[in-house]
């Protein structure tokens, strides 16, 4: 089941100065959250947006949610896939914008005057823009900000330290994307913006808060595999020695979180 490309060539006239932003939603029998994260997209006053979906073959209420807003997504797709990052990667194929941003089911953009804030307010051709990323549980109620803060000057040196931004409060420029590596299972975006950080000539704090992560799902139930993935990946990019060193600032910062704030 899919919904195909609209026709896009009223958007891509003035792409010189209000660049076509292909906004990604991946999902999996997400009948309670995809209509909030749907909303939050098509919603935006910043009009130059594509919206994709990719579904793994979702058996509940979710394809009948997508139906609903049919017209104000230019491409959907249901059919059994590798993963997330393989449903990822596909979207990726069929992205036509100059960038893309990843906002998954169950998280939200911050506010629907976001990407007007960015692109809007003196815009010039960056490789990425990033920034804060908001905590919500399942009810949408915020936690407060995730406990990495985006630093002040991004580069991919910043992540030996963790995932001091998360992929869905980064916006990056497709002409420098790659696939995400399908031998990582849990931190395949890990390792999928510290190569994009390296190659990147040009990266952007947009000092806002980007998007609402939906606090829990998956990332806290694969959290010792992905962890231990993402030493690995540390390990590739920075080297042996200085990952075990780097684990004790991180292991210190992380309990010194979980005190003050009762939730990691």
């Amino acid at each position: 089941m899919q919904g195909g490309h609209k026709v896009l060539n009223t958007l891509k006239k003035d792409r010189k100065h209000s660049p076509l932003i292909s906004i990604i939603t991946v999902v999996y029998n997400s009948e309670a959250y995809i209509e909030k994260t749907i909303q939050s997209i098509i919603n935006q006053a910043y009009t130059h947006t594509e919206y994709i979906i990719i579904d793994g073959g979702s058996t509940d209420k979710t394809i009948e949610i997508i139906k609903k807003y049919n017209k104000y997504i230019n491409y959907w797709k249901s059919e059994k896939d590798k993963g997330i990052y393989d449903a990822m990667n596909k979207a990726m194929k069929i992205a036509t914008g100059d960038y893309l941003w990843f906002i998954n089911s169950g998280d939200e953009i911050y506010s629907l005057s976001i990407l007007n804030n960015i692109f809007r307010s003196g815009y010039r051709l960056v490789d990425v823009f990033y920034g804060e990323t908001e905590i919500i549980d399942y009810k949408g109620q915020t936690l407060g900000k995730r406990r990495h803060e985006a630093p002040e000057n991004l580069n991919w040196k910043s992540l030996k330290y963790g995932m001091k931004v998360c992929h869905q409060s980064v916006i990056i420029r497709k002409k420098i994307a790659e696939p995400f590596d399908l031998k990582y299972l849990y931190s395949a975006d890990f390792d999928w913006l510290i190569k994009i950080l390296k190659k990147s000539r040009s990266i952007v704090n947009t000092k806002l808060v980007l998007s609402k992560f939906m606090d829990g799902g998956r990332t806290k139930k694969t959290i010792i595999p992905g962890l231990k993935e993402r030493f690995r990946i540390m390990v590739k990019y920075y080297g042996l020695i200085s990952t075990i060193l780097n684990h004790f600032i991180i292991a210190y910062k992380f309990l010194f979180f979980i005190v003050k704030n009762k939730r990691f």
